[in-house]
């Protein structure tokens, strides 16, 4: 298996992002509209926080409703912003981070994605689904 792959050969480059003015029903929207379970947060596509599906369905319920209904009770959102929601204490790598290295932090944190910044600029994510498909392709 290569050493040293940065992390930019299996990233996601064009990111579903919410701005940390969007509400939880936007980002409920994007989740199932994309298929995907984490979304950073972003001010001026500066990086400031992740919004995971999971964090949803704590405040949500949202995990009793059924996948084939388009609509939730979404009275539970006004309740609370994005950035009340959001993880805000990020660990994130650069591009040219091996992908070795960024799937010993996913490997060893109770997270699933990782950002990829440069300095502060959101320019990808990384996921476990990214490294596992990674894997797949060296077999």
């Amino acid at each position: 298996m290569k050493q040293k792959v940065p992390v930019s050969t299996i990233m996601t480059k064009e990111v579903i992002k919410l701005n940390v003015t969007d509400t939880l029903t936007k980002a409920e929207s994007l989740f199932k509209k994309h298929h995907i379970r984490h979304i950073p947060v972003v001010n001026s596509n500066k990086i400031i926080g992740m919004l995971s599906y999971t964090d949803l369905l704590r405040i949500s319920f949202a995990d009793a409703i059924e996948d084939d209904e388009d609509e939730v009770d979404t009275t539970v959102y006004n309740m609370f912003s994005v950035e009340q929601v959001m993880a805000k204490n990020l660990t994130s790598v650069s591009p040219d981070t091996t992908i070795r290295d960024a799937a010993k932090i996913l490997a060893s944190r109770e997270f699933h994605a990782l950002p990829v910044v440069e300095g502060s600029l959101l320019v990808g994510i990384v996921t476990t689904t990214d490294l596992i498909k990674y894997l797949i392709d060296q077999y």
